[in-house]
Formats: C-alpha cells, sequence, structure tokens
C-alpha cells in the first residue's frame, strides 16, 4: 500500500503577500536547496552592510577606532538571541574558526589523545588531527551508526574515553549526515572525567530554539551564524564556560590583546567587520516578518516532506528504499540515499554537487558517509514544497541514469 507523503506545510509569506522568497535575492532561475551549506542573507541585511560599508569607507579615521564598540554591541545582541551569556561570547568568522581558537589556546599535554566521530566536520577534524600531532598523542575516531538513538550515540562516544584522553570533540547537528548528537549528556560526562569538551554547533544556532539550554556548562561550543540565521557571511560564535574564557586569546593578536575575554576578540585592526554589525538586522527580519519559532515549524514539517517525495521517487525508478535511517535527524536538514554509483566519497559528492548546479540548475548538498552517498535536503523560510516537487521531477531521474553510467 503506498504511504502517502507527510502534508506540505503552507508556504511562508511576506506582509503584502508576495512569496517568502521576495526577501532574498536568490536567483529565481536556480532552486536553492542547499541552505545548510552557505546561507543565504536576506535584502534587509545585505542593504544594512552596504551602508555600514559606506560609512567606513567615507570616515576611516572616524570609523576604525569605533569599531571594537560597535562590535560589542552587535555581540551583546546576537547573544541575547542565543541564549547565551554575553560575557561569554565572542565573535569568529565561522565554526572552524572558532575551534581553532580552542586548539591554539589549549595547554601542551604531551602524549594526550583526541577524541572526534566519524561524523565530524573535514576542517574541524583536521584541526583537531594536528594538534594531537603537536602534543605527541593520538586523535581517536568513534564510530557512531547513522541509525543510533541518542542513548547508542552516548555510550559510543562516552565509552571511548580513557584515563589519556584530554579532549572531545563533538557535533552538535552533524554536516554530512543531518543528525543531532546528545551533546548535553556528554558534556556531563566529559566534566566528570576532566575531558575538555568543544561542542561543534556550526549548524545549531537558528535551527534550535535554546540550542545552549542543554549543554549546562560546556566547555566551548562554537556556531555558524551565516547558515541558518541568514546572517552575512563569516558571521559565527565561540562561547565558553567561565573557567576557561581567559584562556581563549584571538589568533590575531591587536590593539585589544590585553582586554579581558571576550572584548579582545572586538580589536582585529582594519578587518572589515560589517559583517557583524548587520547580523541583528537579519535575525529581526525573520523574527518581525513571522518570528522564529514559526520558521522552525515550517521548515521541520516542509523537511519532512521533501525527504518522504524524494526517497519516493528515488524508489520508483529503482525499486529499492532510498529512505535515510537517521537517529536523532536534524529540524531542517534530512538525508535521502542516493543510488549506488554516485557520492561514495567526498570528493565525488563534491563534484556532484558542482554537477547537479551547473547542468540542472540545482544547489543541493550530496554527501557521503561509510561509503554511501546521499542527498541533504534543506529548508528555510524561501523553500516551498514545490523546490522538492522539481528536485524529485527533474533531478532524480537524471541522477538515476548518471548512477547506472558510473556503475558500469
Amino acid at each position: 500500500m503506498r504511504t502517502e507523503p507527510p502534508a506540505a506545510p503552507a508556504p511562508l509569506l511576506l506582509p503584502d503577500g508576495r512569496p517568502a522568497a521576495a526577501a532574498w535575492s536568490l536567483d529565481p532561475e536556480v532552486r536553492h536547496l542547499n541552505h545548510g551549506s552557505f546561507g543565504a542573507v536576506p535584502r534587509a541585511a545585505q542593504d544594512a552592510q552596504a551602508a555600514l560599508r559606506h560609512r567606513m569607507e567615507a570616515s576611516p579615521v572616524e570609523w576604525f577606532p569605533a569599531q571594537p564598540g560597535m562590535i560589542a554591541e552587535a555581540r551583546r545582541r546576537i547573544a541575547a538571541h542565543l541564549g547565551a551569556p554575553p560575557d561569554g561570547t565572542a565573535l569568529v568568522p565561522n565554526a572552524s574558526a572558532g575551534a581553532s581558537v580552542v586548539y591554539g589556546n589549549l595547554p601542551h599535554r604531551a602524549g594526550a589523545e583526541i577524541v572526534v566521530t566519524d561524523h565530524g566536520y573535514g576542517a574541524v577534524t583536521m584541526g583537531a588531527a594536528r594538534l594531537a600531532r603537536r602534543w605527541g598523542g593520538t586523535l581517536r575516531t568513534v564510530h557512531v551508526p547513522l541509525e543510533a538513538t541518542a542513548d547508542e550515540a552516548y555510550r559510543a562516544v562516552t565509552d571511548a574515553f580513557t584515563d589519556r584522553t584530554a579532549l572531545a570533540v563533538v557535533d552538535h547537528i552533524t554536516s554530512a549526515t543531518a543528525r543531532l548528537l546528545p551533546v548535553g549528556r556528554i558534556a556531563a560526562e566529559a566534566r566528570r572525567r576532566g575531558v575538555i569538551l568543544l561542542v561543534d554547533g556550526a549548524h545549531a544556532p537558528g535551527m534550535l530554539a535554546d540550542p545552549l539550554a542543554e549543554l549546562g556548562d560546556v566547555d566551548h561550543w562554537v556556531g555558524n551564524l551565516h547558515k541558518f540565521p541568514c546572517a552575512p557571511r563569516g558571521t559565527a560564535v565561540l562561547v565558553a564556560r567561565t573557567e576557561a574564557r581567559q584562556d581563549l586569546h584571538p589568533l590575531i593578536d591587536s590593539w585589544g590583546a590585553t582586554e579581558p575575554f571576550p572584548e579582545r576578540f572586538d580589536h582585529q585592526g582594519t578587518v572589515d567587520a560589517t559583517h557583524y554589525l548587520a547580523t541583528p538586522t537579519a535575525l529581526d527580519l525573520i523574527e518581525d516578518t513571522w518570528g522564529w519559532d514559526a520558521v522552525r515549524a515550517y521548515a521541520t514539517a516542509l523537511g519532512d516532506h521533501a525527504q518522504h517525495v524524494v526517497a519516493a521517487a528515488f524508489s520508483s525508478v529503482t525499486g529499492e528504499d532510498h529512505t535515510a535511517r537517521v537517529g536523532m535527524p536534524a529540524p531542517a536538514l534530512r538525508l535521502v540515499r542516493l543510488p549506488d554509483g554516485l557520492a561514495g566519497t567526498r570528493e565525488e559528492a563534491d563534484a556532484l554537487r558542482d554537477e547537479v548546479a551547473r547542468k540542472l540548475r540545482v544547489t543541493a548538498a550530496f554527501t557521503s558517509f561509510g561509503g554511501t552517498g546521499y542527498v541533504r535536503l534543506s529548508t528555510h523560510a524561501y523553500n516551498t514544497a514545490d523546490d522538492y516537487a522539481h528536485f524529485a521531477e527533474t533531478c532524480v531521474p537524471v541522477l538515476t541514469d548518471w548512477a547506472r553510467e558510473r556503475r558500469g
């Protein structure tokens, strides 16, 4: 018996009745199904940033001495949106940069072990591997099955802790596999065992209503604002618990080097920081237009619908089950298994992303986990059910043909 897809939510509209997408400047000739990778900046935030840049260029000598104070005010507003402590929140260019700050400031632990998972983001894991080499220690990669429950994922990570484990790096929402990990429980056990924990929350801001609530007094948490929150690119936060803050310094020393955390991060010389300053405009636009809770509910419902539609489209062609069984699925990211022959490695997945964008005019994320390829569907306010119907009708047959050719 055929299973009907979860109902598609009614599209979000602007107050004047136009589609939500009109608030962005996305190319209307392209289907944008990959907000999770690079985000999309609303026109209002782009305009705000352009106005700030105009002020900066009109009088640089007045602008740059005043810039740290403006960054501090934007930082306070961003921290309030996240429910983060203002005195524990620093602005950094992206989550990987925040992780690099942590790696660069941890005290030397000769021969120590660092625990990561096989869901980790490549750049962050590479940084952990470099730190392990610097310590003369080891990097231990824990396997967490895609379908693992919260209990199973918790045990997989914490059972890997030993007396030599000095640091663990765990994703809040995994990039390649679009799932949550039980970071709150892992944080509590790490604290009990004396293991420093870095949570890579790159996808968590905006997608989770209160991303820091479950973490308690986690050591370090990094999160991108240029993904789901729609901030200008290059905007992220590093949040640190009280005892860890004063050991954190920017990767570049500037005139704020002697100031306390996080104020010393506000001083970065003549860096164009207008992306930080325009971020509250993006946050306010979504809150004032629809409300963040409404956008989260919409994205989750649309994700359920999109995943079913695309998986069913593949199944109708291949006769196989393309449902990706993900334990603790992320609210606005969904996986669908690709036919064998596609995206078996990260390099193949990235090449497929570029090929689909170029030939089919659809931007989607393709990922690989355990040798299996997936399409990762993102949902946001500007997406509608028609976007995923288009993918099912237009891209699925082509992708299936490509898979057949590549297997042959």
